[in-house]
């Protein structure tokens, strides 16, 4: 018995809908957080020996932001990322689990300048990435971006606060 072709159109678009692929989930098959909306950007500046770079950054101030970060995000824009100030200064340590994309790392000393730069940290890697001296900030850029645009230990970074 043939079907009505209303009927074929209808079963067909079920397979389809059946093969779509279904929300991500992770190794122990609980479904992934989605990314948040990207928050509102201030201007950062970076005096680097070749001159000032200017970036649009992600400013995470509350305990919640600071513990996201950028977790489950799929890209960054190259003059993008993300600052997290910390008051007073002190020992930084952050990871890369649920951090989809790579990125460096730019420790940020009292004074402004740079103190050291964990480049091009590994997706998903929970290693422990950790500052040298206590920070007032940390900057999240994408992988390969401070080598890129010759970002170095020593450079002056400064940014506004919203």
């Amino acid at each position: 018995m043939a079907l009505p072709f209303r009927s074929f159109v209808a079963l067909l678009s079920l397979a389809v809908m059946a093969c779509a692929p279904g929300p991500a989930r992770s190794a122990d098959n609980q479904v992934a957080a989605e990314a948040p909306p990207a928050a509102a950007t201030v201007p950062l500046e970076i005096r680097t020996a070749k001159g000032v770079l200017h970036y649009k950054v992600e400013v995470a101030t509350t305990p919640q932001e600071q513990a996201r970060g950028l977790m489950y995000r799929t890209s960054l824009p190259d003059k993008g990322g993300m600052i997290f100030p910390m008051k007073p200064a002190r020992f930084a340590s952050f990871w890369m689990k649920n951090t989809y994309i790579p990125l460096d790392l730019i420790f940020i000393r009292p004074d402004g300048t740079i103190s050291s730069i964990a480049a091009s940290a590994v997706p998903e890697d929970i290693t422990p990435l950790e500052s040298s001296e206590p920070v007032i900030a940390v900057l999240e850029i994408i992988g390969g971006g401070a080598l890129a645009n010759g970002i170095a230990p020593g450079d002056k970074v400064s940014w506004k606060t919203r």
